[in-house]
């Protein structure tokens, strides 16, 4: 018994992990541009598609279509920023909210149109099954070793671009007061679309492995972006080590609820994150 909880826990780390990389992007875009991009989850599951195209259509290997995506989304988001979501950019909560929500729809439907309402996956080969055995009956897959590590390892390189690097500065002076930081001569706006090109390319690495670990199909997007949102506002806004931790207590939540039964695994992880934030609101090590 003792082994079966051990594992159960073990496994729901892993998955924040991967629940981390879905929220790593939006923490940023909540805690520098002060806004929640409602299509952030269907901007993944996108990116997941054209990964599948590029492996399936293609004939290419996964990493390398994960290495051309990267800097394709990069740009992409750079171009978001500047030619649509700044026009409504700090005018009005409700004017970002139905741009990105009308670009959600938008991003829905056409991925319907191109690829149909199945459900997809991206092979990964070998790492898909491959284990480590620890002890016992308690074993960890490779791919989430995989994923977990490199959300860690994410986190901590953009924790050092924001508070280490002179971009990064630039960063959090705008994110601080954009009145102030155009008056001193920064551009508020080219800043705004370097941060959401860099969230772009975080989008780009989480929709690669999301592709390759689990299933997803055109509407896969909203239910991606409540555990994003759950796992930003549980580790506190702006928190992006806290964004890892609320990634966790989601997984290991779901992890635990699936032990009793398989229906409570999405309502345990929900449950926790009610709770949390009752007691909370302000999320577990808030920032701002």
């Amino acid at each position: 018994m003792v082994e079966i909880w051990t594992n159960q826990i073990l496994q729901g780390v892993l998955l924040g992990g991967l629940y981390a990389l879905f929220a790593i992007g939006l923490s940023l875009s909540v805690g520098v541009m002060r806004f929640v991009n409602i299509a952030h989850g269907d901007l993944i599951v996108m990116i997941s598609f054209v990964l599948l195209s590029l492996t399936g259509g293609l004939g290419l290997p996964t990493l390398a279509a994960v290495a051309i995506v990267i800097p394709i989304s990069f740009v992409g988001g750079y171009l978001l920023q500047r030619l649509l979501l700044q026009r409504v950019l700090g005018k009005d909560v409700l004017s970002i909210i139905l741009v990105t929500f009308g670009l959600s729809i938008v991003i829905q439907n056409a991925l319907q149109g191109v690829y149909g309402a199945d459900i997809r996956k991206v092979g990964g080969g070998a790492i898909e099954t491959a284990t480590i055995p620890l002890s016992g009956n308690i074993n960890v897959g490779v791919l989430p070793l995989v994923i977990f590590i490199s959300a860690t390892l994410l986190i901590w390189l953009l924790d050092l671009l924001l508070y280490r690097s002179r971009i990064g500065a630039r960063i959090r002076a705008v994110s601080d007061s954009v009145a102030t930081a155009d008056l001193v001569g920064l551009r508020s706006a080219r800043i705004y679309a370097i941060a959401m090109a860099i969230v772009g390319a975080t989008m780009a690495i989480s929709a690669g492995f999301m592709a390759i670990w689990t299933n997803f199909d055109p509407t896969s997007g909203p239910s991606r972006l409540l555990i994003a949102f759950e796992a930003v506002v549980l580790g506190g806004l702006g928190n992006l080590w806290g964004t890892l931790i609320g990634g966790i207590i989601i997984g290991v939540a779901q992890a635990v609820g699936a032990q009793f039964d398989a229906a409570w695994q999405v309502l345990a992880g929900h449950i926790v994150f009610l709770a949390i934030f009752l007691t909370r609101p302000q999320g577990l090590f808030p920032k701002y």
